[in-house]
């Protein structure tokens, strides 16, 4: 049916819009590989925030590692950097970070090339090694245990 004034049929009203729904503080968006967005920040509750976020398995091994770290460096530094979380004993110097990526958890030492023995992932940077643990390959707690107590004696990297 036109409209009388302007000859033209009057248009439909106009669909209410759904709001984007924004990730609130128990939606975490997980970008590739599942490793959890979480803001930048100093201390341990962005780390918590992030090992909380860490998708199934990866989370409470995420606990795991952090409890260790904690128990071998008392009075760790922690921070979350570039949607990671990091370890160091000096401000602003770190030993070591993990990434979450799709099949495994990456644990970076960035001097590890000085650890002994060499944690088995090489790096195209000649310092950093790292160690990738997976969900169903046994986790050596004891060497692990051993290479953060060295990393922690390093000195550490500036990021």
């Amino acid at each position: 049916m036109a409209d009388e004034k302007s000859g033209t049929s009057p248009k439909a009203p106009a669909k209410p819009r759904k709001p984007v729904p924004k990730p609130g503080p128990s939606k975490v968006v997980l970008l590739s590989g599942g490793n959890p967005q979480i803001a930048k920040g100093y201390g341990d509750a962005p780390v918590q925030a992030y090992i909380a976020a860490m998708p199934g398995w990866k989370s409470d091994l995420g606990r795991r590692l952090d409890a260790l770290i904690e128990r071998i460096v008392p009075g760790v530094s922690k921070a979350v950097k570039w949607n990671s979380p990091f370890y160091g004993v000096e401000s602003g110097n770190w030993f070591l970070s993990f990434h979450c990526m799709t099949r495994y958890i990456k644990v970076a030492f960035f001097k590890g090339a000085a650890l002994h023995p060499l944690p088995p992932g090489t790096s195209k940077q000649k310092d950093v090694r790292y160690l990738d643990i997976h969900e169903d390959d046994p986790f050596d707690e004891a060497r692990f245990a051993d290479w953060v107590k060295q990393a922690s004696q390093l000195p550490g990297e500036r990021m």
